[in-house]
């Protein structure tokens, strides 16, 4: 999903989405950045990220996120 990493890199070059698991948990992204890139997706997927979807687990790496985005596209 070549448009997501786009995006994460795009806004946050200096982070390896490859290889990073723990953006939440090791604070790689903060609050901020996911406020920010959930404006982000919600816009470039047309998609609704909810309150409810904001956890850990599903912005801890690219690959969470991407899975995220796939689910809500899907729906």
């Amino acid at each position: 999903m070549q448009k997501l990493y786009d995006i994460l890199n795009e806004n946050w070059p200096d982070i390896d989405f490859e290889k990073e698991e723990k953006l939440i948990d090791d604070g790689v992204l903060t609050s901020l950045d996911i406020v920010m890139l959930v404006g982000e997706l919600n816009d470039a997927f047309d998609i609704e990220i909810t309150a409810d979807e904001l956890l850990p687990e599903n912005f801890n790496s690219a690959s969470a996120i991407e899975a995220l985005v796939k689910r809500l596209t899907a729906e």
